[in-house]
């Protein structure tokens, strides 16, 4: 699809810095139970402008419309856990593949348009969570 054919595209925009579609989240918003081999990630009401399009989203002046997504990932592990040990880029943790679930719900505010994700038809390609040490406290 081309820029003229797209009609929304709802992202926290570009910062002076040249930091992009990052934005950062409360210590909260991500939880896990390794013992119940499961994750969580999980927002509601984070402002994500609507930039109407990407051409309008990455140029100097864009325009915007306000709007609001809520989400949740859900991680179940799906196989045995694998200690994974990598001196070169200094982490070592442990490790589960893992099924996936995601919802979302976002919503122009000016307009009312609202997109949401259905869980009929989502098949994970590839997924995994777990538990890492790294930087000052790899050893």
């Amino acid at each position: 699809m081309g820029t003229s054919e797209q009609v929304h595209d709802f992202e926290p925009g570009i910062k002076r810095s040249g930091l992009f579609w990052t934005i950062p989240i409360p210590v909260t918003a991500a939880d896990a139970d390794l013992r119940e081999r499961r994750a969580r990630y999980h927002m509601q009401g984070v402002p994500v402008p609507d930039f109407h399009d990407f051409g309008n989203a990455v140029s100097p002046h864009p325009t915007r419309q306000p709007g609001a997504a809520s989400f949740e990932v859900q991680w179940a592990a799906s196989g045995a856990s694998r200690r994974i040990r990598d001196a070169a880029f200094g982490f070592t943790g442990v490790f589960w593949p893992a099924e996936c679930n995601i919802s979302y719900h976002v919503t122009d505010l000016k307009s009312g348009v609202v997109y949401h994700s259905l869980k009929d038809g989502q098949v994970t390609a590839g997924a995994g969570f777990g538990h890492e040490r790294n930087g000052r406290f790899f050893s």
